[in-house]
């Protein structure tokens, strides 16, 4: 699961977050090995626990790894002096981060990439998942109106700076004169940021929504990944029936760390 960097610590779990994915007991769903690459695929318990759901995301994790291999055999040819401390190490992880009214299911897929650069690179998307037509969504049936810059979205947009800024605020991130951290973050659908329904106090619903941010996509590397919370009660103005009918209860104390 994506964590948050507190204060002292933001350097050396930076780190941890840049290391493979999974425990080294853990026995990957898909994996190549050559003299390029070594690449890996890891579902969450829940998931393969879904057919149709483990399925999807195994093929979307196949075709990944299968696009690393094909990029790192074109660079060994290309630049085989690149390759002389050994190959490119891959790894894509989903898990799932909350089931809501046992039909909703989000899901955070986590990418690692150590591709002979100064550092190693991670990644973070997110999956949200409808078990009752067995298909991926997004969050726009949950609204009465998703468009670019539009009051949903531009409400959401504040609302998630606002989480950030604080997030920031707790890690003793100082403010610098001139930068705009939050550029990237945009008013549309597309554009706002990974997201996944926050998981509740009251079982079944959702408290709200969180933003996942990998590093290097609000601020420097070095202040690794961020997780911006909205409370469901500040999107009571902007949602339909459905929508409404998803959420309530407070955010897990837990869900914070």
């Amino acid at each position: 699961m994506i964590s948050f960097l507190r204060g002292p610590l933001i350097a050396l779990a930076a780190l941890a977050l840049l290391t493979p994915a999974f425990a080294e007991d853990a026995k990957p769903d898909f994996a190549i090995k050559t003299k390029s690459i070594e690449a890996t695929v890891l579902l969450d318990g829940p998931i393969k626990a879904d057919p149709a759901l483990a399925a999807d995301c195994l093929a979307e994790g196949k075709r990944w790894a299968e696009k690393a291999r094909a990029d790192a055999d074109r660079e060994r040819k290309q630049t085989p002096d690149m390759f002389r401390d050994g190959a490119w190490t891959v790894e894509r992880k989903y898990d799932v981060r909350s089931l809501v009214k046992d039909r909703y299911v989000s899901i955070v897929r986590s990418d690692y990439i150590s591709a002979g650069g100064a550092h190693p690179n991670a990644d973070v998307d997110t999956i949200l998942w409808d078990k009752t037509a067995n298909k991926r969504i997004s969050i726009r049936p949950f609204f009465t109106e998703t468009a670019d810059g539009g009051p949903t979205m531009t409400a959401l947009r504040q609302a998630v700076v606002a989480a950030l800024k604080t997030e920031k605020r707790k890690r003793d991130i100082p403010e610098v004169p001139g930068a705009d951290w939050a550029k990237p973050i945009e008013p549309k659908l597309t554009k706002i940021g990974a997201v996944t329904l926050a998981p509740s106090t009251e079982p079944g619903n959702s408290s709200g929504l969180t933003f996942h941010y990998p590093p290097d996509a609000i601020g420097p590397h070095a202040e690794g990944d961020y997780v911006g919370f909205v409370p469901w009660d500040k999107l009571k103005p902007y949602l339909t029936p459905e929508g409404a009918a998803i959420f309530g209860g407070a955010r897990p104390r837990g869900d914070e760390d």
